[in-house]
């Protein structure tokens, strides 16, 4: 069964924006069973440029019911339906954030009428659904109102059906053959992944934890392992699976974490090259015996010793390196990318100081290298993170104390008040190592917390 829905809207923001019109058919691929079509009041000013595309004015919503009034209609009609529309995420998130605002967590299962149209029926200049309608002869009564366009969707989505030889594109796990999946294991699991951060695991027929997997949209990233035909490893590992499972995190960085830490607990079979490739290598430092701060590339070892930065290859550390001494004129003898008796070539085309033979005052030079190390280290030495918890009314922190990763928790949003003691009550202790550094420091350079507390 599908819902095939289309909205007006006050613009094109679901996150800013409100619906001034929905309108919901029920179709059972032959026929349409139920209806649900309703103006909705925005609570808002509906702009001057809309009511000219919509024809929706600000007096014809004035009357209507809110959303509020009308979600449950909406949850109860699309329920066990796919969702379906003509650019499904635009009417999807919409209709997502309105319930969001309403405290309700409303997810279905998506088709898209524009991608099914491109594979179906290619070739045609333009998918959007006045022109593909004006291409395929499907008349549309009421153009920009939710109604006339959903109705239209409707023929469309029917004209789809009949020109497809492949009925699993149109099933409530697109991409997907059933065919192709292990006996054992249940669509239904498949159908229930929330679109939110975490980590979810794959189990075989032994009940052995085979893969862990971390995303912001854990549906998105785990249907995509049953797509994945690629290589014989994914499809060996796709038809190994029995069953699923997941663990929200509501944050991308503690999915992170969280895969890190449990990749190396459990030490899942098709996550071996995985483990291999993080963090092998890494810029290490220390002081000569002439008092030079000196930059190497080594491979991880098992002294506590932490590096800079991590890499998965020599190469990608050396040429990073390599950045870093032409950005601050570091010696490239200093960090191990030039070997010689004397001075290194680049004294001589000027582009070093002389530190390699002592030209150089190692007081001068250490000014530099130092503030590379610097630039490296944490701004602050010991600091929660405050990110976004697992549903609206949470957040979630993470601590690290003089350099070193504590862990994470997560707390009730009303009663932050950037009270550290409360913050630390709820941490769960994990060990600290380089990758789990790697990802603080990358979190640190291009995330965007909610809130950084120092203590």
């Amino acid at each position: 069964m599908y819902a095939i829905v289309d909205i007006e809207t006050t613009g094109g923001s679901p996150v800013s924006e409100k619906i001034t019109e929905i309108a919901i058919y029920i179709f059972d691929g032959e026929k349409i069973v139920d209806e649900f079509i309703s103006l909705v009041n925005p609570e808002r000013k509906i702009p001057y440029y809309i009511t000219q595309l919509t024809g929706i004015t600000n007096t014809m919503v004035a009357d209507a019911p809110r959303f509020y009034e009308i979600a449950r209609k909406i949850v109860e009609i699309t329920e066990g339906k796919t969702f379906v529309a003509h650019n499904v995420n635009f009417d999807y998130n919409f209709i997502r954030n309105e319930f969001k605002q309403l405290g309700y967590d409303f997810q279905r299962e998506k088709l898209c009428t524009v991608n099914l149209s491109r594979k179906i029926i290619p070739g045609y200049r333009s998918y959007s659904l006045g022109a593909l309608c004006n291409e395929t002869g499907i008349e549309i009564n009421g153009r920009h109102r939710a109604s006339g366009d959903a109705f239209a969707t409707v023929k469309l989505f029917e004209l789809l059906l009949s020109k497809s030889n492949n009925p699993e594109m149109f099933s409530s796990l697109p991409g997907i053959s059933l065919k192709d999946l292990h006996p054992n294991l249940d669509p239904q699991l498949l159908k229930n992944i929330p679109e939110n951060a975490g980590v979810y695991y794959f189990y075989n027929d032994k009940n052995e934890l085979i893969y862990i997997g971390k995303s912001k949209n854990i549906r998105s990233r785990l249907l995509s392992h049953f797509r994945n035909t690629r290589s014989k490893k994914a499809i060996e590992m796709r038809n190994a699976i029995c069953s699923t499972d997941y663990e929200l995190t509501g944050n991308e960085l503690i999915a992170l974490l969280k895969e890190s830490y449990e990749i190396k607990q459990n030490k899942p079979h098709y996550n071996r090259a995985q483990r291999r490739a993080l963090a092998q290598y890494g810029i290490y430092t220390y002081i000569d015996s002439c008092g030079y701060i000196r930059f190497e590339t080594a491979k991880h070892n098992n002294n506590n010793q932490v590096p800079l930065c991590s890499f998965t290859s020599k190469k990608a550390a050396n040429l990073y390196l390599e950045g870093l001494s032409v950005k601050y004129r570091l010696c490239r003898k200093l960090c191990g990318l030039y070997q010689a008796a004397g001075a290194c070539f680049y004294f001589e085309i000027k582009e070093c100081n002389g530190a390699c033979i002592g030209q150089e005052s190692s007081d001068k030079y250490n000014s530099r290298a130092q503030y590379v190390i610097e630039q490296h280290r944490f701004r602050h030495q010991s600091f929660f993170i405050v990110e976004k918890g697992r549903s609206d009314n949470e957040l979630a922190v993470v601590k690290v104390n003089n350099g070193k990763y504590i862990g994470y928790g997560y707390f009730d949003k009303y009663d932050y008040d950037n009270n550290a003691e409360l913050m630390n009550d709820c941490i769960r202790l994990f060990p600290d190592d380089r990758d789990i550094q790697q990802i603080l420091r990358n979190y640190l350079r291009t995330g965007k917390p909610l809130d950084i507390v120092k203590f």
